[in-house]
């Protein structure tokens, strides 16, 4: 059970929302919107959101190019996480990410085992951070981004979770650089 604390202010983080697709529009890309509306209904700012194809110098250059920018906090990607050969988004994530957060991809198979059974170990859910910036890849399904949002990042993305979260490291994840 997530624990919230009133002692802690609530920060708004910056987000770019990225589906991976090589049949989705803006006008049907149901999981994309789905993490726009959760994201902003949490407080949040979606500052991009766009839509690429399953290649993966295509995915890594929109990956470099949020994580230079300094008004991007963090990236969630949906789609391109499953086994065909036309799934490549852990592969681009391995391109550009300094850290993996393995607990990440854990967690969400975990959490995707309570619904769907074993058909989670086709999930290659994967998060990481590059350039100060947290990574966070989630299969192309609306119930699989609600489970990645309600489940972790909605919480997780809280200054106010408590024991800890990702917001608060967000200030040292540069002091390598």
């Amino acid at each position: 059970m997530a624990k919230i604390e009133g002692d802690r202010d609530f920060i708004a983080v910056n987000i770019g929302i990225l589906t991976v697709s090589d049949s989705r529009t803006l006008e049907n890309d149901t999981s994309g919107q789905v993490l726009v509306d959760r994201a902003e209904a949490a407080g949040h700012k979606v500052i991009e959101r766009t839509i690429v194809k399953d290649d993966v110098p295509a995915l890594t250059q929109i990956l470099e190019r949020w994580i230079s920018n300094p008004l991007i906090d963090v990236v969630i990607t949906t789609g391109g996480t499953g086994l065909t050969g036309r799934d490549v988004t852990p592969e681009a994530f391995a391109q550009v990410c300094e850290k993996e957060i393995p607990g990440f991809g854990e967690l969400f198979r975990w959490i995707s085992f309570q619904k769907i059974k074993t058909s989670t170990v086709q999930s290659r859910a994967t998060a990481g951070i590059a350039n100060g910036t947290y990574l966070f890849a989630l299969p192309g399904s609306n119930g699989a981004c609600k489970d990645g949002w309600d489940e972790i990042l909605v919480h997780q993305l809280d200054a106010r979770h408590r024991p800890c979260n990702f917001v608060e490291l967000m200030p040292r994840l540069k002091e390598h650089l």
